[in-house]
């Protein structure tokens, strides 16, 4: 079983967990936060379980940072939703795993009474395909949000927009990879080694 819960990315020069929007997370949830390892420059992600993270934290948390930040709503390790916003107010969201998405995302009929036995149908099949081809669609707004919303973070700018969109059209085990990799193109730091 994967893991479902949010992986939220910032700046900050104090332990993310500080910032005012989990003052009033309980102290039991946030002993079950993972932090990662910190990248250069004060980048940290923070890895919460369901229950943690409101939608309303990501314009407080920019505010309160000064910095771009983005939050992965993510699904068993299998998808993720991509949320980005800058300083400016300016939202970019992109799909991670964008097969596993279509699925999910799938429109289904009205008159559907059991949905495990429409999984299995040509129906169903050409209602992912569908979905999918509208996902794939997206692909270039939501590679040009992320390089804008990056170059807002003050990145040199050096990821180029065709590999961002085939980041965001290539599937990964675990979605987790796939947003550490996209970071990593949108020229985030690699995590610092740890000291010994």
């Amino acid at each position: 079983m994967g893991f479902s819960g949010h992986l939220v990315f910032a700046r900050s020069n104090h332990p993310l967990l500080e910032a005012p929007v989990f003052h009033s997370v309980e102290e039991e949830l946030k002993d079950t936060v993972h932090a990662w390892e910190t990248r250069p420059g004060g980048w940290q992600t923070l890895e919460l379980d369901h229950g943690i993270w409101d939608d309303a934290y990501l314009p407080t948390l920019v505010e309160w940072s000064r910095a771009p930040a983005c939050v992965a709503d993510v699904s068993d390790s299998d998808l993720a939703l991509l949320t980005g916003l800058d300083t400016t107010g300016r939202r970019w969201q992109a799909w991670l795993n964008l097969d596993n998405a279509a699925r999910l995302l799938a429109d289904e009929p009205e008159d559907l009474d059991d949905e495990i036995l429409w999984l299995d149908t040509p129906d169903f099949h050409d209602a992912v395909r569908r979905k999918r081809a509208e996902l794939d669609a997206d692909v270039p707004a939501d590679a040009t949000g992320a390089l804008a919303w990056a170059a807002a973070a003050g990145l040199p700018g050096r990821a180029q927009q065709s590999r961002i969109e085939e980041l965001l059209r290539s599937h990964e085990t675990f979605v987790e990879d796939l947003f550490t990799t996209l970071l990593d193109q949108l020229g985030f730091p690699p995590d610092s080694p740890s000291v010994p």
